[in-house]
């Protein structure tokens, strides 16, 4: 098949990535796995047994009319530790690789369907300037999007830091969650063809 680029032109693109069906449940599950491994559990707390100190007994077991209590660093106490204490746990789930790359074809595939993929010969800004690449994106009618470059491009990303809505990402740092969350993925014709070669290459491991 083949995309038109943003002017003039066209790129050949392989059905095989940008020619899927929607796969809406493989697509959740994925964009869920990526969002719980960016989860950081870092809530530490301590139990009874990990507080410092504590193994003495605040009074003896029998004849003050109080009730029995064993230890000083007992929940109850000041001082003591948690009955059920937080501790950090890994959020990360398993994702296969055909189930990753089946899933990136699936979203691309949709996003031309939808005519959300912008594909484009070139684009870049002299200078990291966030007024020319408003101005740019302004020409081509784009206020939400996330453009995808071969490699890191330093003037665009600085000028796109402070743009509400714009990110800027090379090939490889491309994921299922931030394509679908934008209104439009723009591609350099290099990177849609760059990511067909590393999802085939994908396909073939």
């Amino acid at each position: 098949m083949e995309l038109q680029l943003q002017g003039s032109g066209s790129v050949v693109v392989s059905d095989d990535t940008f020619g899927q069906e929607f796969r809406e449940s493989l697509v959740h599950q994925v964009v869920t796995a990526c969002l719980s491994g960016a989860r950081a559990g870092n809530a530490q707390q301590k139990s009874r047994s990990q507080v410092r100190g504590g193994g003495i007994k605040p009074w003896r077991q029998k004849g003050t009319g109080r009730a029995r209590a064993g230890t000083i660093r007992s929940p109850i106490w000041r001082g003591g530790g948690k009955a059920f204490a937080a501790t950090p746990r890994d959020y990360a789930q398993k994702v296969n690789r055909k189930m990753y790359r089946a899933a990136m074809c699936s979203i691309l595939s949709e996003l031309v369907r939808q005519e959300r993929l912008v594909a484009i010969d070139a684009f870049a800004v002299d200078a990291p300037k966030t007024r020319e690449l408003a101005a740019k994106l302004g020409e081509l009618g784009l206020d939400n999007v996330l453009i995808v470059t071969v490699d890191p491009d330093d003037n665009l990303y600085l000028a796109e830091r402070n743009l509400p809505g714009v990110a800027v990402c090379d090939v490889n740092s491309a994921d299922p969650v931030s394509m679908i969350g934008f209104d439009k993925l723009m591609m350099k014709k290099a990177a849609i063809e760059k990511i067909e070669e590393r999802l085939a290459l994908t396909r073939n491991a």
